[in-house]
Parts: C-alpha cells; sequence; structure tokens
C-alpha cells in the first residue's frame, strides 16, 4: 500500500470513532435550569412575564434580572449574578 493510501485509511478510522463519541454524547439528556440576569443584550433564550418583550433574542440589556439563559442544571447558582428567579420574585421577596 501506499503512504497516502494507508493515511487515508488511518483519517476515516478517526473521523468514524469521532462521530461515534458524538453521537454517543448526543443520547445522554442534559436537564436544563433557566438562569436569570446572566443574558447579553439580544443572546437570551427568553423572559419572564414580567419583561418588556415577549421571547429569545430579544434583551435590550446585559444581565437584565428577567431575562434568562439556559444552562445545565446545578451551574446557575456558579456564575456572578446569576439567579433561579427572575428579578420580579427577587424584588418581591426583599420588600417583605
Amino acid at each position: 500500500m501506499e503512504k497516502n493510501q494507508i493515511l487515508s485509511i488511518a483519517i476515516g478510522g478517526l473521523l468514524a470513532l469521532g462521530l461515534t463519541g458524538n453521537a454517543s454524547a448526543a443520547d445522554k439528556k442534559v436537564d436544563m435550569e433557566k438562569c436569570f440576569g446572566i443574558a447579553k443584550a439580544g443572546m437570551n433564550d427568553c423572559a419572564s412575564s414580567k419583561s418588556a418583550h415577549s421571547c429569545a433574542g430579544q434583551a435590550s440589556k446585559n444581565n437584565d434580572p428577567q431575562d434568562f439563559v439556559a444552562v445545565p442544571k446545578g451551574t446557575c447558582n456558579k456564575i456572578a449574578n446569576g439567579s433561579l428567579n427572575d428579578g420580579g420574585e427577587m424584588m418581591m421577596k426583599k420588600a417583605m
């Protein structure tokens, strides 16, 4: 066999292994949670009912406590300013 043929076979094998690894990762379901207060302007996944817009990609400012990004469960509390509650609920709790 020529070097090019051996190299092509080796690269094909590596690609096949990589694709099966990605398929296995896609099969695993990751639980997600809403993390409020961390979205960049225009990069939110959706919004609370109290927000000034209806859904994804419409955040007008960074870190709005009423806009969220979906993150893997358990991650939000590890992010600075991340909250599992929207800004409206937090303000109500502080007022009480």
